[in-house]
C-alpha cells in the first residue's frame, strides 16, 4: 500500500527541505488487523516513530509505503518494491524504518536492497536503532542484519518444532477441514487452550458424503452435486463468506485421513486425538474406489477416438466398442466390435470393423449432407420469411412490452419523489416499489424471450445453413476433438451395417434443412436419391416447411 503526503510548495521554494519516504511493515495478517481496526497497533506505531525521526533529521516523508502481512523472508512484496522504483525515479534523501528487520530478515536481500538503496543516492535511517554510513555504523548495520535473519530462521525452528510436538500429541497443526470447528477456550489457569471439535451442522453431511461414495453409484461431480443441494457449504471467517464446495476440494476431502482420525503432517501420518467422523474401514473403501476410477479415467484418455461411443452395430442395435488386438509379430490393429455379441447379450453376428473403415464411413457421409450455395440461398430466404412472418404478429406485444416498462418505470420515480416530500410512509412505498419490481422482472423475462425467440434463433438457423455448405471439407480438414464434436452435433444416431455401409441419423435442424435441400433438388433433377449409405428417405425428417425452432436457455 503506497500514501503520498501533501507538500507545501511554497515552503520548498524558501528553503530546500531533505526528502525521505517511510516503509512500514508487519508479518501477519492478525497483526495488521489487531485491535479491530483497520492497521491494528503496530503500522500507527511504526508510523509515529518514523516520523519523530524525520523531524529530528529535518526532513518531511513525501510517501509513505506499507507491506500488511508481509514475511520479510522474502523481497518480493509490493510494498517494497514499489517503495524501490519510487526512489529510483525521485530524488529522495532518506529511506526510514522502525527497525531494520522490517526491511529484510534475509542477508541477501538486506545487501540488494542497501545496493540498491546506494546506487540511487539514499540513505538507509532506522528509527530505533544507531546506523549510517560510518565504518562503525556500517558494522551495527550488518550485525542488526544477520541478528534479524538468525531470530527469522530460528523462529521457524521454534515454529516447527512445536507443531511437530503437537501432532506427536495428537494435536492438529493446521486448519481443521469442513466438518470440524477450529475452537478457542480459557482453561481453569486463564491460559487459551485451541482444540478441535465436530461441527454439528457439517458433519452429517460429510459422513453422508463416504457413505454415498462407498456404495460405487456416483462419481464426484455426482456427489457434489447431491451435497451441495443438501446445504453443504464451507465455513465462514470474517473475511470469506461460505460458499459451496468445488470439485477439487471434495476430491481432498474424500481422501483426506483426518476424517478417520489420522493426521497428515509433512507426508507422514500420525493418530489424531480429535474425534473421527468415519471408520478406517470406510475411509480405506472409498480410497480403493477412487484409484480404480482414476486407472479407470487414465486407460480411457491412453485410449480415445473420436468416434468412440458414436457408433452402433447395424444389425443389433448395440453400441460398438473400441478394441484392440495384437498379431504375433507385436503388432497392434484397433477395431470397433459390437459390444452385444462380444457379451453373448445378443445373437449378433457382427464381425469386427477396422478403425481405418468406420473413419472412412463417417466422412464419406459428409459429403452426403452437403448441401450447394444455390440450396444456402434458397434456404436461407425461406427462414428469413418464416421469421418475419411469425414475428408480424409480436411486433404489436413487443410495442405493449416496452410501453408497459417506460410506465412501470415513471410509476416508480412519481412514488420514490413523493416518499421524499413526506407524501407516503416507507412501508407504503416498498409495497408498490415490489409489486413494480415484479412487474418489470416478467416484462425484461417476456423481452428477453422475444428476442432469442427471433434474433437469436434466426442467427442459429443461419449458420447452421453456412455449417452445412462446408461440411464436407471442414471435417476432413479438423483435428479428433473438433470431429467428434461434429458427430455429437450432427447426428443423433450412427450405425455401420453388415456390409459395412453407414445408416445415419441426423440431428436437428440439420434433418430438416438436408430435407428440404434434398427435396429441391429431386425437383430440378427430376428424380429420388439412391439408397447411396445413409438411407435418406427413410431417415430424414417429414416436415412441412422450415418452421422456426424453439430454444430453451
Amino acid at each position: 500500500m503506497t500514501t503520498t503526503l501533501t507538500t507545501d510548495a511554497s515552503t520548498e521554494e524558501e528553503a530546500p527541505v531533505l526528502l525521505a519516504v517511510s516503509y512500514l511493515r508487519v508479518s501477519t495478517r492478525e497483526q495488521a488487523e489487531r485491535g479491530g481496526t483497520e492497521e491494528g497497533f503496530s503500522i500507527p506505531a511504526q508510523r509515529e516513530a518514523n516520523q519523530r525521526k524525520a523531524d529530528e533529521l529535518g526532513a518531511r516523508i513525501v510517501r509513505e509505503f506499507v507491506d500488511a502481512g508481509e514475511s520479510a523472508r522474502s523481497a518480493d512484496r509490493d510494498g517494497l518494491q514499489d517503495m524501490l522504483a519510487f526512489i529510483a525515479a525521485t530524488r529522495v534523501q532518506f529511506c526510514l524504518v522502525h527497525k531494520l528487520d522490517r526491511l529484510a530478515r534475509n542477508r541477501a536481500d538486506d545487501v540488494k536492497i542497501h545496493e540498491a538503496l546506494l546506487a540511487a543516492g539514499v540513505t538507509l535511517v532506522s528509527a530505533t536503532e544507531s546506523i549510517d554510513q560510518t565504518p562503525s555504523g556500517m558494522l551495527v548495520h550488518g550485525i542488526m542484519s544477520s541478528i534479524a535473519e538468525f531470530y527469522s530462521r530460528n523462529l521457524a525452528t521454534e515454529v516447527t518444532k512445536g507443531l511437530t510436538q503437537k501432532v506427536a500429541q495428537g494435536g492438529t497443526p493446521m486448519r481443521a477441514p469442513v466438518g470440524y470447528l477450529n475452537v478457542r477456550r480459557t482453561d481453569e489457569q486463564g491460559r487459551e487452550v485451541r482444540t478441535v471439535e465436530v461441527d454439528p451442522e457439517r458433519a452429517p453431511l460429510i459422513r453422508w458424503a463416504f457413505e454415498t461414495y462407498a456404495q460405487g453409484q456416483t462419481s464426484v461431480t455426482g456427489l457434489l452435486r447431491d451435497l451441495t443441494a443438501r446445504g453443504l457449504t464451507t465455513v465462514p471467517s470474517p473475511k470469506r463468506p461460505s460458499k459451496p464446495l468445488g470439485k477439487n476440494t471434495l476430491y481432498k476431502l474424500l481422501t483426506n485421513p483426518y476424517y478417520a482420525g489420522v493426521i497428515r503432517y509433512k507426508g507422514a501420518l500420525h493418530p489424531g486425538a480429535h474425534e473421527p467422523l468415519i471408520k478406517p474401514a470406510l475411509f480405506d473403501q472409498v480410497q480403493s474406489l477412487l484409484k480404480a476410477r482414476k486407472a479407470q479415467a487414465t486407460r480411457h484418455v491412453q485410449h480415445a477416438h473420436h468416434l468412440k461411443g458414436l457408433l452402433h452395430c447395424g444389425s443389433c442395435g448395440s453400441r460398438m466398442l473400441l478394441d484392440f488386438a495384437t498379431n504375433p509379430r507385436g503388432t497392434t490393429y484397433a477395431y470397433f466390435v459390437c459390444s452385444g455379441r462380444a457379451a453373448k447379450k445378443t445373437n449378433c453376428t457382427r464381425r469386427a470393423v477396422p478403425v481405418q473403415v468406420a473413419e472412412r464411413l463417417v466422412e464419406d457421409s459428409y459429403a452426403n449432407i452437403t448441401i450447394s450455395e444455390d440450396d444456402y440461398r434458397h434456404l436461407a430466404a425461406e427462414v428469413d420469411a418464416a421469421f418475419d412472418k411469425r414475428g408480424t404478429g409480436r411486433d404489436q406485444e413487443f410495442a405493449d412490452l416496452t410501453a408497459n416498462r417506460a410506465r412501470l418505470e415513471a410509476e416508480s420515480d412519481k412514488l420514490l419523489a413523493a416518499h421524499f416530500t413526506d407524501a407516503i410512509d416507507l412501508p407504503t412505498l416498498k409495497r408498490h416499489q415490489d409489486r413494480i419490481r415484479a412487474g418489470l422482472a416478467d416484462i425484461e423475462q417476456r423481452l428477453t424471450h422475444h428476442d432469442e425467440q427471433h434474433t437469436g434463433g434466426r442467427a442459429f438457423l443461419h449458420d447452421s445453413l453456412r455449417l452445412l455448405t462446408d461440411a464436407h471439407r471442414a471435417y476432413a480438414h479438423s483435428d479428433d476433438g473438433s470431429r467428434r464434436l461434429a458427430n455429437q452435433a450432427f447426428y443423433t444416431r450412427l450405425e455401420i451395417t453388415e456390409d459395412e455401409q453407414l445408416r445415419q441419423t441426423l440431428a436437428e435442424p440439420f434433418a430438416t434443412m438436408v430435407h428440404e435441400a434434398g427435396g429441391k433438388e429431386a425437383k430440378r433433377e427430376h428424380s429420388t436419391s439412391s439408397d447411396v449409405a445413409c438411407s435418406r428417405k427413410t431417415l430424414w425428417v417429414d416436415v412441412k416447411g422450415l418452421e422456426p425452432l424453439t430454444f430453451r436457455v
